[in-house]
């Protein structure tokens, strides 16, 4: 037994002590047996040598064993990712009856191991259904023996919302499946501890591709009936830093930006190192919302076009009689709890599949909170069916969903206004402006129901052509860009319950813009667009058409002329901007356009409940300005007179 702060000493040479065990007491060597390797024999070491090698082999004796290679993985893992990780229990999964389309594809995909693509990408919206449906198809294939690995991927755990963790669990997990594939991937990581710092292709090849080339060529036809299947689900929910050790983004990096590249260099390992090796037997099935970097990877012309099979979850497949089984069959089972099974009704039911636009979370939502501990069933349904947000409410059913929507609308917002060629934009409001168009661009206040091409609102809102696919790349999990029967983009939301939360400031709250905030916008640019027109207008064409502007400008200097007055009856008050559009001869200008305009039979302007409703408009922001600009009030009103009395002529001349 050694203790400290006494000394053991020997004599040396110099004729002074040599401490063997310096702080040591009570030292037995009784058992003590010193072997010298080199010929010599313990005689021939020097007081001196004898303290130095005995202090090297005790503290060798004592030293705590180097961690093996498996030890090491297991430490760059994420453990919470697995399937059946106790982190997520109860993770939801297909009920039964329902998903079998789409589940039945892809287990039919899972099984032809000759088909030519062994990569399957399947997106779809915020709340589609997508981590049931990977669940699901986990289970099935663990029953089957066939699972190698699942990982689920989530935004608000830090230990699996990184795609750092996602190689070493991967090979964790196909190590547990054969002990010569564990052994190879120890081996790899003790030969190179610093392998989870690499590249993902390098991961890849280091911990799965060679592993299991290294262990066909040793186990030959015994690993035919190895484990294939790989899943990973939410890519898009992978947001942390670079590595596991990364507390903080890199210096002037966008967060965003890094997760998004990180996630397309994930995509890109699994097609260098899983597709295109024939030799490998896996198949990956890969589910994410469809932004950035899967949603590039599988466009025309992206490097996963050709070789991944792609399911659209969210176009492809109607969900709502899946939903209507899924809360038929809950609604039934609650009644047997409570005893009574007519506590709800088929239109109930069907008030909810209709209110979730194919969109599975809503439903689930619906659920959980109708479920609550400590609650009433049936009058938690109630609230659900007749609820509408006021001032003050304290019923909040649908908070799970506005946090879900307050995450992605937050996240887009930060990205899109982190680029420098957007400073000075206003995301939220750009957004609001164009989700108010989705059907038509109402404005209660003039009675007016405007409607406008997406293209054309992008440009009186001053945006440049197309701006749209930049200002709604992040966001589309809710929205997505469709073509009308005139090849024109029209934006469509997938869920109507998202749209509910950009219209109540209640559920939207720090992110709730209002109708008068986004008219208020809009006439500002309108009357920007009128004074600024390049145009002589002593001199104008007989045609609108005819107008020296690009077909895109023309366009939305129409749309200024006829809606400013619209606008500006929703907006809030704009006094001096009214002033200074008049001291820069806008109404002069609107004068001679609305002219031109008037002059066109197919110009909507000739409907007399129309002309009405503009005139009305007018009629009310200009009384509302004459107590503070009284002079400017009095020349709209002599501009109304003028447009009236050109109408007047125009419609005589026309049959008006």
């Amino acid at each position: 037994m050694l203790r400290p702060d006494v000394r053991q000493t020997a004599p040396n040479t110099g004729g002074g002590t040599a401490s063997f065990f310096s702080g040591a007491s009570d030292v037995n060597m009784r058992d003590m047996n010193i072997t010298v390797h080199s010929g010599g024999s313990v005689g021939d070491l020097s007081n001196e040598g004898m303290y130095k090698f005995i202090q090297f082999h005790w503290e060798d004796a004592h030293r705590p064993p180097k961690s093996t290679g498996w030890e090491l993985l297991l430490k760059n893992i994420a453990p919470n990712a697995l399937h059946d990780s106790s982190a997520r229990y109860d993770a939801p999964k297909c009920d039964e009856d329902t998903r079998v389309e789409v589940t039945s594809e892809i287990m039919e995909w899972i099984q032809n191991r000759d088909g030519p693509q062994p990569l399957l990408c399947m997106t779809g919206a915020a709340g589609a259904g997508k981590s049931a449906v990977q669940q699901t198809i986990a289970e099935r294939c663990k029953e089957s023996g066939i699972l190698s690995a699942a990982l689920f991927c989530s935004s608000t755990d830090p230990t699996r919302n990184t795609v750092a963790f996602i190689v070493p669990t991967i090979a964790y997990q196909l190590g547990l499946k054969h002990h010569g594939f564990r052994s190879s991937v120890s081996a790899a990581v003790k030969h190179d501890p610093s392998i989870f710092s690499l590249s993902l292709q390098s991961q890849m090849d280091t911990l799965i591709v060679r592993p299991f080339e290294n262990l066909r060529r040793n186990h030959g036809p015994d690993i035919s009936t190895f484990p294939y299947v790989i899943l990973i689900d939410g890519l898009d929910e992978c947001i942390g830093k670079y590595s596991a050790t990364s507390q903080s983004p890199l210096p002037g990096a966008d967060d965003r930006q890094h997760a998004e590249d990180r996630q397309a260099e994930l995509l890109s390992a699994i097609k260098r190192c899983v597709v295109d090796n024939k030799n490998l037997p896996f198949r990956v099935f890969i589910a994410s919302r469809p932004e950035w970097a899967i949603r590039t990877a599988l466009k025309p012309g992206g490097y996963l076009r050709q070789v991944a099979y792609h399911i659209e979850l969210s176009d492809k497949y109607d969900a709502s009689g899946d939903m209507r089984r899924y809360l038929q069959r809950r609604f039934e089972d609650i009644g047997l709890q409570i005893d009574n099974p007519q506590w709800f009704s088929e239109g109930a039911i069907e008030t909810l599949v209709q209110a979730a636009s194919g969109q599975f979370v809503y439903v689930a939502t619906v659920y959980k909170y109708i479920t609550e501990r400590r609650g009433s069933p049936a009058e938690r349904l109630k609230v659900v069916l007749a609820w509408t947000p006021h001032k003050g409410q304290a019923v909040r059913p649908f908070e799970a969903l506005d946090r879900l929507y307050t995450s992605i609308l937050s996240t887009a917002k930060k990205a899109y206004e982190a680029v420098d060629t957007h400073l000075g934009r206003d995301f939220l409001l750009l957004f609001r402006a164009h989700h108010m168009n989705v059907a038509t661009f109402e404005i209660p206040s003039a009675g007016a129901t405007l409607v406008f091409s997406l293209d054309v609102l992008s440009a009186l809102l001053g945006l440049e052509a197309r701006a749209e696919d930049v200002l709604f790349s992040d966001l589309r999990s809710l929205v997505t860009l469709e073509k009308d029967g005139d090849g024109d983009l029209d934006l469509r939301l997938y869920h109507k319950s998202f749209s509910d939360f950009l219209k109540e400031a209640s559920r939207a709250k720090e992110l709730f813009v209002p109708e008068s905030r986004v008219c208020t916008h809009l006439s500002k640019r309108c009357m920007q667009l009128i004074i600024e027109c390049p145009l002589d207008f002593d001199s104008l064409p007989n045609e609108w058409e005819a107008l020296s502007l690009l077909k895109r400008h023309r366009h939305a200097l129409r749309e200024a002329a006829v809606c400013l007055i619209f606008f500006l009856r929703g907006a809030n008050t704009l006094d001096d901007e009214i002033a200074d559009f008049t001291h820069h001869d806008g109404w002069p200008k609107l004068e001679k356009l609305l002219l031109l305009l008037l002059a066109d039979p197919k110009g909507w302007l000739w409907d007399n409940d129309d002309w009405k409703k503009w005139t009305d408009s007018l009629l009310h922001v200009t009384n509302n300005l004459e107590a503070q600009k009284p002079e400017v009030a009095a020349i709209i009103f002599e501009f109304l007179e003028k447009v009236n009395r050109g109408r007047a002529e125009l419609g005589f001349k026309m049959g008006d």
